[in-house]
């Protein structure tokens, strides 16, 4: 029988929530994403028929909202799950603050950082107009190697294909490394110092590149437990 058979109110929601994957579900809804296909690109490892099951049993219970919008669908939060808004995030610093750092090649992907990056960048520190970001992942085959961030004042993409414009900057750097200074584990000024990320454009360019990033929310929470 599925479920911890108990009437306690922490065993009901956890038979709903702690599913595998539903949780980084909530977190990219919580984050904004309406669409399946951005949903899916914040979760890739997680298969398209499993996405839709969860995203169909979390409707069920009331916790989102699927509507038709013009020619596709989109999925929001219900009020209530507006209101795990909270545990998510208490849970997110937990771990980061109290469980040790494990970062592998495995867990660097760097489309998640690169996902989570695009909806970071900081439009009011950049130029006017166009500004196009080449980042070249040393570490990674072909496929996975180079992403681009386009951005505007009328938002922020990104892109897995080069989008066809002139580059402004290029950042070279690791997997590993650029995972461990979007969470706060190695500071941004001394990556590029030491050389473990490598900034090429123009000076003035370079020297505002670090200001474009507002680091993931969890960055500044410090680690009681160094890295395994």
């Amino acid at each position: 029988m599925k479920g911890y058979g108990q009437f306690c109110p922490l065993a009901i929601a956890s038979e709903l929530l702690c599913e595998r994957w539903t949780p980084l579900v909530l977190r990219e809804l919580l984050l904004g994403s309406t669409r399946f296909n951005d949903i899916h690109r914040g979760v890739p490892r997680m298969s398209p028929s499993l996405l839709s099951r969860r995203l169909r049993t979390l409707e069920e219970v009331g916790v989102i909202e699927i509507t038709r919008v013009g020619n596709h669908t989109e999925y929001t939060l219900s009020e209530s799950g507006q209101a795990l808004a909270p545990a998510i995030e208490s849970l997110a610093v937990w771990s980061k603050r109290w469980l040790p750092a494990t970062l592998s090649a495995e867990r660097a992907d760097p489309d998640l950082v690169m996902w989570d990056m695009h909806r970071r960048m900081n439009l009011e520190r950049m130029p006017e107009g166009r500004t196009v970001i080449q980042f070249d992942f040393s570490d990674q085959s072909k496929v996975k190697r180079l992403r681009w961030i386009v951005c505007s004042r009328g938002g922020v993409e990104l892109c897995i294909t080069d989008p066809g414009f002139d580059v402004d900057l290029w950042v070279v750097t690791e997997s590993l490394v650029m995972t461990s200074v979007w969470y706060g584990d190695i500071p941004l000024q001394r990556a590029i110092r030491d050389g473990a990320i490598k900034v090429y454009g123009p000076p003035r360019l370079c020297d505002a590149f670090p200001s474009w990033l507002q680091l993931n929310m969890l960055a500044e929470i410090p680690r009681e437990h160094a890295a395994l």
